[in-house]
């Protein structure tokens, strides 16, 4: 069983800053409060096969969290797959649209996947993610304009 969320915003900055803020998973914790920390490996710039590896806090409970960059489209495109083993795992990733005015559209998405018990968890989740998407669509924005 699973299920999709996804959230659009303009950001006031060129394509290829977003992308750049974007595809350094570890500025995560600038616009997820649930990420508590966060590791990339292997050093160097973000590629197809690096690891982000973070602890987050979700409804009061800790996890570890592993994700793989599985696409990267300079400017364009970052995709994600989750490989650790969590009751509820995402695939997800951004979609960047340059705007003539120097302006960037970004389009975030995610679709979670339950397993075992996370099934029977996975409905409260996805409309926990879906009604705070508009409102992480903006700390991306911010987050991004900030840097």
């Amino acid at each position: 069983m699973s299920g999709e969320f996804e959230a659009s915003v303009e950001v006031d900055r060129p394509v290829e800053d977003v992308f750049a803020y974007l595809a350094d998973g570890r500025n995560d914790p600038e616009f997820s409060p649930r990420v508590l920390e966060i590791t990339k490996t292997p050093d160097g710039p973000t590629a197809v096969g690096t690891v982000f590896r973070s602890t987050v806090k979700d409804a009061g409970m800790k996890s570890s969290r592993e994700f793989r960059i599985t696409s990267l489209v300079v400017p364009r495109t970052i995709r994600w797959s989750e490989q650790s083993k969590n009751l509820i795992t995402a695939e997800g990733g951004y979609d960047l649209e340059p705007l003539t005015d120097g302006r960037t559209r970004v389009r975030i998405f995610n679709v979670l996947e339950g397993h075992g018990l996370g099934r029977i968890l996975l409905g409260p989740a996805l409309r926990a993610a879906r009604k705070d998407a508009p409102a992480f669509g903006l700390r991306i924005k911010a987050a991004v304009e900030r840097s």
